[in-house]
């Protein structure tokens, strides 16, 4: 099954995959019945989650509602750490993941607009160089694994810190390589097998360090990188939803 999903990312498209991919996972998730894993976003329980990703990673994707390890933790950060499902709130999603729309939208506090460039799950087509947003029209902002496909990602984060409401906050995540002290990019590296070696999937502009919090700050937040996995989660509470160990949580702040 790995290797098939590993195809099948590669090689359809990803709006056809937006619009299908649920579908199929949730019929293999009926082969993963059990409780030794949980979904926090959509409660649902399996044996284990099915695998993801281009090379595959095992016990990933929540088969219900299609959370990945990133999202199920995201999803916990928001619940335990800010005002997100309490207060009334402003919210722009760039490239809202499927895993999350439906649930958002049907909170009552949240003002929920999705956006993006070539999504069919956003309703606002927008490119994050130019948000077509006033200033100061936001509360909340989130842009997750974005940030390495722009070609101008200070413009982008600039555009995101512009679009908030002072004491606004965004979360903004991407893959990280912490065994780089800095980010990498070369444009020179054009054959897509390279670019894949080199910077993870062929069609990333750039593949960021340990200084991504410094990188995000040039667009004008005030940038916390919270340990909340290390810190906050026990480890039967990492096992239990299958969250990414090592993954920081990038709170970007106006």
């Amino acid at each position: 099954m790995k290797s098939v999903i590993s195809l099948v990312l590669r090689y359809v498209p990803r709006p056809f995959l937006q619009r299908i991919g649920h579908f199929a996972a949730r019929f293999l998730g009926l082969f993963n019945s059990g409780d030794k894993v949980e979904c926090p976003v959509c409660n649902h329980h399996y044996d284990k989650f099915l695998p993801y990703g281009r090379k595959g990673r095992d016990n990933a994707l929540c088969p219900n509602c299609l959370a990945l390890e990133r999202h199920r933790l995201m999803y916990l950060y928001l619940k335990r750490k800010t005002n997100f499902f309490s207060d009334s709130l402003k919210v722009l999603h760039v490239a809202p993941e499927y895993c999350f729309i439906d649930r958002f939208e049907r909170m009552k506090n949240l003002d929920y607009i999705t956006a993006d460039i070539e999504s069919p799950l956003a309703k606002v087509k927008m490119d994050i160089h130019a948000i077509p947003f006033p200033d100061n029209t936001f509360d909340v902002a989130f842009c997750n694994h974005v940030m390495e496909h722009v070609d101008d990602y200070v413009k982008a984060t600039s555009e995101l810190h512009r679009v908030l409401k002072p004491g606004g906050w965004a979360i903004i995540q991407s893959p990280q390589d912490m065994s780089r002290a800095s980010t990498y990019e070369d444009a020179s590296i054009t054959d897509p097998r390279e670019r894949e070696k080199h910077f993870w999937q062929n069609d990333h502009l750039r593949l960021f360090g340990r200084d991504y919090a410094l990188e995000l700050a040039k667009g004008g937040f005030r940038v916390t990188e919270d340990r909340f996995v290390q810190s906050d989660l026990s480890k039967a509470e990492v096992e239990r939803y299958a969250l990414p160990a090592n993954e920081f949580i990038y709170y970007c702040q106006k």
